[in-house]
């Protein structure tokens, strides 16, 4: 659908305008008046001839033309025939406030009602149960709370709660919006239809995405795709956990990757920056929306007046996963020498004392020469700025802001500053500091988070345009796959040509001997049946068995156990190897491949890396590479180094065979991993 008409009107329709003082009719009528809008506005209420001073008609179509705009400010049983009526006349969006819809249960099928009528007209609709749309480059304020005036900038916020839209909108701490829209429940336009029309709006530089549930994921990894393309930076918050993820739980893939986890590795495959807390989310936007302040690499100079803020600072990179901070170069350090007091050790962190307190030059010279180090490639400065002083402690302060302004242009590298706690980050010296090119960030914390999102590389266009047609080409979970017995998956695996151990079900006792004639020994002698898993917990697998006799007693006990559809499977035992689980899923925002140690140590180490499909053997690798379980491959302690190369191709086999055969769940656990080769062990599959 086309936005351009909601996001940039010409004119705006208040349908049930009132001055009901309160109302989100008169309020939305307040708004556009106090943010100066240039275009035309109308209400639309029977009963009036005019309200706050603008010309009021009985109907949208006795307006003077068919608005570009159109604010459904009435109750919720009335909504879809206004809609309808925007959409015939050709109206070029509609804002719906109103609550009562699909949030209720009472209210779905006016929901259902509301979204056929929007795309049976291509009418793009923002809610219901949303707050609307601030424009602020185009003084067009679709909303329904009153608002405080406010100065355009570079950030758009796309949420799905109203109230996070809100309070937004009144936080102080140098953020400057450019746009703010309140999706609500997202009827014919979700949250990826927004980020995608932001993208290509002149003066935005980052989005935050504030989301409750998965969404499209072929759309959002799209939308992503065009901000990559465009240079826009993407902050998420993700809250809550669908359907699909409860449905996979019950194979390990659910418990260890769960549906968090998989848009997580959506979010960092775009190169955009997850967010913990809508403080964060709002942080890391304002940081991605500067100008030249994102830039790939990991050598952090940290700058502080206090060896306490240096301490805590150093302790935070350490947490965050940063690299180490690079000690000065001895060039560097002697230079600092120059510049610093006597009490100042030079050491990164750099405690500069507050003994030059307010020296402009000097701290203009340390941040300079901080900047120029061979091993840095980004400089972070603490600086606080308490609320209300005034007199020489003012100017004081000033000189401090004047010396890391001066540093950071005079530095080859980015600067950014950051509070140490988020309430002394002063909204206009944050906003002086962003305008020229130096993210203020609220709380160290935060701010050294928004330094790991500005040193991520940007995602590729191509890549996500991938993870979209995979998506579409699996059609979405649907939390309800048909399970395959172990057999079955494992004639899937080999028909594909990945590497199983080789068996076959056994027709009976005297069959299963036979088996160990041409499998040879040592073998091992398992239930196989649609949906079992967990065999061991069941007592239904017998390992490590050599002759004829334990063959047979083995085949009796399992025989004996009461699963219903279950045969005997017979296998030759696989080399000792490490163990993998290797799952691909389509249980997610995206079909996606995760990578573990396997067996017993799955949920126990929770210790995952999950990859968007497709997945290259070599993207396989490099995850295999970043478990905390590594060494358990690379050769620790002593144990010899396995094929992690042919782990990968396996996994990446497994990917491609889960989008191939339309498979819900492929979950091979263990997965032996050799010093030459690998091995599948143990197999789960889900027909979508």
């Amino acid at each position: 659908m086309d936005l351009s008409r909601l996001l940039h009107p010409r004119s705006v329709a208040v349908v049930g305008a009132t001055e009901r003082h309160g109302s989100y009719a008169s309020e939305t009528l307040l708004n556009l008046e106090r943010a100066g809008y240039r275009g035309e506005v109308w209400g639309v209420n029977p009963g009036r001839t005019s309200v706050h001073g603008r010309s009021c008609f009985p109907s949208l179509a006795d307006c003077p033309v068919p608005a570009d705009a159109v604010v459904v400010a009435i109750p919720a049983p009335a909504v879809p025939a206004v809609v309808e009526e925007a959409g015939a006349l050709g109206c070029g969006g509609a804002v719906v406030y109103g609550a009562g819809f699909g949030e209720v249960a009472s209210g779905a099928a006016l929901e259902r009602e509301l979204g056929r009528v929007a795309l049976r007209h291509g009418l793009p609709l923002c809610g219901p149960n949303g707050n609307g749309i601030v424009a602020l480059h185009e003084r067009a304020t679709l909303w329904g709370d009153a608002l405080r005036p406010f100065e355009p900038g570079r950030v758009a916020l796309v949420s799905q709660s109203g109230n996070v839209a809100v309070n937004a909108l009144n936080a102080s701490r140098g953020l400057r919006f450019h746009t703010v829209v309140s999706c609500g429940n997202s009827v014919a336009v979700d949250p990826a239809g927004w980020v995608e029309a932001l993208s290509g709006e002149g003066e935005l530089g980052a989005i935050a995405l504030y989301l409750e549930d998965d969404g499209d994921g072929a759309r959002l990894a799209e939308a992503l795709a065009a901000c990559a393309e465009r240079g826009v930076g993407v902050a998420v918050l993700k809250v809550g956990a669908s359907a699909a993820g409860a449905a996979a739980a019950a194979a390990h893939t659910g418990a260890l990757a769960g549906d968090q986890r998989i848009f997580r590795g959506l979010v960092e495959e775009a190169g955009a920056a997850w967010a913990r807390d809508v403080h964060e989310l709002l942080e890391l936007a304002k940081a991605l929306a500067v100008p030249g302040a994102r830039r790939s690499g990991g050598g952090l100079a940290l700058l502080t007046c206090s060896g306490g803020d240096s301490a805590l600072a150093a302790d935070e990179c350490e947490r965050t996963g940063l690299p180490p901070l690079p000690p000065f170069a001895p060039s560097t350090a002697t230079r600092l020498r120059e510049l610093l007091p006597e009490a100042a050790t030079v050491a990164n962190p750099l405690d500069y004392t507050a003994l030059i307190w307010g020296d402009v030059e000097r701290l203009r010279d340390i941040v300079g020469a901080s900047g120029a180090d061979p091993g840095v490639d980004r400089v972070l400065v603490l600086y606080d700025q308490p609320v209300g002083i005034e007199g020489a402690a003012a100017e004081s302060w000033a000189n401090v802001r004047e010396g890391i302004l001066q540093g950071a242009a005079a530095s080859p590298v980015p600067v950014m500053v950051a509070s140490t706690l988020p309430e002394l980050l002063d909204d206009a010296a944050a906003t002086r500091f962003a305008d020229a090119g130096v993210p203020a960030i609220a709380g160290v914390r935060t701010g050294i988070a928004c330094v790991a999102a500005l040193q991520s590389p940007p995602g590729q266009p191509a890549r996500l345009r991938e993870i979209a047609a995979a998506a579409r080409q699996a059609g979405g979970p649907d939390g309800g796959g048909r399970p395959l017995s172990e057999h079955d998956a494992k004639e899937l695996l080999r028909e594909a040509g990945l590497p199983v151990v080789d068996g076959r079900l056994v027709s009976g006792a005297d069959d299963a001997v036979a088996a160990l004639g041409a499998l040879g020994a040592p073998l091992v002698l398992k239930l196989a049946a649609p949906g079992l898993r967990h065999k061991t917990e069941a007592g239904a697998v017998v390992l490590d068995v050599h002759d004829e006799e334990g063959v047979r007693a083995a085949h009796e006990r399992l025989a004996g156990l009461a699963i219903d559809g279950a045969t005997v499977l017979v296998e030759r035992m696989a080399p000792t190897g490490a163990e993998l689980l290797v799952s691909a899923t389509a249980s997610g925002v995206v079909p996606s491949l995760v990578v573990a140690a396997g067996g017993v140590w799955t949920e126990l180490l929770d210790d995952a890396a999950v990859i968007p499909l497709p997945a290259s053997p070599e993207r396989v690798e490099h995850a295999l590479l970043g478990l905390r379980a590594v060494p358990l491959l690379r050769g620790g302690r002593g144990s010899p180094l396995l094929d992690v190369a042919a782990a990968a191709r396996l996994a990446s086999a497994a990917g491609e065979l889960l989008l191939e055969r339309g498979l819900e769940l492929l979950e091979l656990n263990p997965v032996l991993v050799h010093e030459r080769g690998a091995t599948v062990v143990d197999a789960v599959a889900e027909l979508a």
